[in-house]
């Protein structure tokens, strides 16, 4: 939780840093798109290495760290290019965090309880969520235009060291999962699976679609609704409020997913995560949408948007023998991160026609077309 508070602190305050440099939205897309960069062509020999090695629980500190360092160094940055190069840093940090801690699930949890074992996995990340723009929206409060810039540092070093602060909890992890870390294969008898066996096999291509849909659905959303805001006059504090609805909705779908799993398919549960959020997110950019349509629309989004993520996750470990369960999640992973390339790249050249609202309708046309590949998949 403390590192998904920092990281869901400094994304928005990237937009914010990005804004009080004189960035527009083509610039703000790049900037998110960077994020996701570095960890496209990492993710899946990261995977190999969790799988191979008895010290993956290392990873989650070394991701930890690297959090709490980008965050600094945003702090300092003084041109579009240096918020671009550290927010690639703050991007492979989470995806070395998330591999290790996703693979030390999937290795500790039975069949039976890999669906509500990611669920609260992924619930603390929307608590994280929830929590860090909150805390942008108070730590910024009504600042605006180049009066952004101090606050937006401040806030940044409060990211910082929130990730820092999780680095004694990591050494808890590396205590508590070393027997675990030490009964999994590794080295020459884990399964080496090529990407390509791992994207034929049922669900998979399916599962990784959705995924990298619902992944980059929310990171349009936290880039894209400060400059939204901004145009109309809504005040910093209140789009931290908007985006921790969002956030508590999918904490609250998450820890609901046993109860949900017991009326409702993984199947049908991952086709109307994606398309009902599509739906609901399309109402946050039309121009009679004040905060109140706004908050209802991510209430009711957010809570299916949270569905998806962890119900993907447990497609793709089902799908693989055991000894390669890091590597197919780091190949989720890839592309989610390839999803938070593509998406806001694409985004950021339909906002510069369309507005920042059109970059949020092209996300919403990208959930739907998941939603239907994820209907047409075969049943796993």
């Amino acid at each position: 939780m403390l590192t998904q508070t920092s990281l869901n602190l400094t994304r928005p305050l990237m937009s914010y840093q990005a804004i009080s440099l004189g960035a527009g939205a083509l610039a703000i897309g790049m900037i998110t798109a960077c994020y996701a960069l570095l960890s496209v062509v990492t993710a899946v020999p990261l995977g190999r290495a969790t799988d191979r090695s008895r010290h993956s629980p290392l990873l989650v500190a070394v991701g930890a760290a690297l959090l709490g360092a980008s965050a600094l160094l945003l702090a300092t940055a003084g041109t579009v290019w240096t918020v671009a190069a550290f927010g690639t840093m703050l991007g492979f940090g989470h995806l070395a965090f998330m591999i290790a801690g996703q693979g030390l699930i999937a290795r500790c949890s039975s069949e039976h309880d890999l669906d509500r074992n990611f669920g609260w996995f992924t619930a603390t990340t929307s608590i994280g969520q929830l929590l860090g723009p909150a805390l942008a929206g108070l730590l910024l409060g009504d600042a605006s235009g180049a009066g952004l810039r101090g606050p937006t540092q401040a806030a940044l070093v409060v990211a910082g060291l929130l990730a820092l602060a999780a680095l004694p909890a990591a050494a808890g992890v590396w205590r508590t999962c070393r027997a675990v870390s030490a009964g999994s294969p590794s080295g020459a008898s884990a399964t080496r699976l090529p990407v390509t066996d791992l994207l034929r096999r049922p669900g998979i291509a399916s599962g990784l679609f959705v995924s990298l849909a619902l992944l980059a659905a929310v990171d349009v959303l936290t880039a894209y609704l400060p400059l939204i805001a901004e145009q109309r006059g809504i005040v910093p504090a209140t789009v931290g409020i908007l985006l921790s609805v969002r956030a508590a909705a999918s904490v609250a779908s998450r820890l609901l997913m046993p109860w949900l799993l017991r009326r409702w398919s993984r199947r049908v549960l991952i086709v109307g995560s994606a398309l009902g959020s599509a739906v609901t997110l399309a109402v946050v950019p039309l121009p009679f949408a004040g905060p109140a349509v706004m908050a209802a629309a991510l209430l009711v989004g957010g809570f299916l948007l949270g569905l998806g993520q962890p119900l993907t996750m447990t497609v793709v470990v089902r799908a693989v023998p055991d000894s390669a369960r890091s590597t197919a999640l780091a190949l989720r992973l890839m592309g989610n991160r390839f999803g938070q390339v593509a998406l806001p790249a694409g985004a950021s050249l339909i906002a510069a026609g369309a507005g920042a609202g059109g970059a949020l309708w092209f996300t919403c046309a990208v959930l739907l077309a998941a939603a239907g590949a994820a209907r047409a998949a075969p049943r796993t």
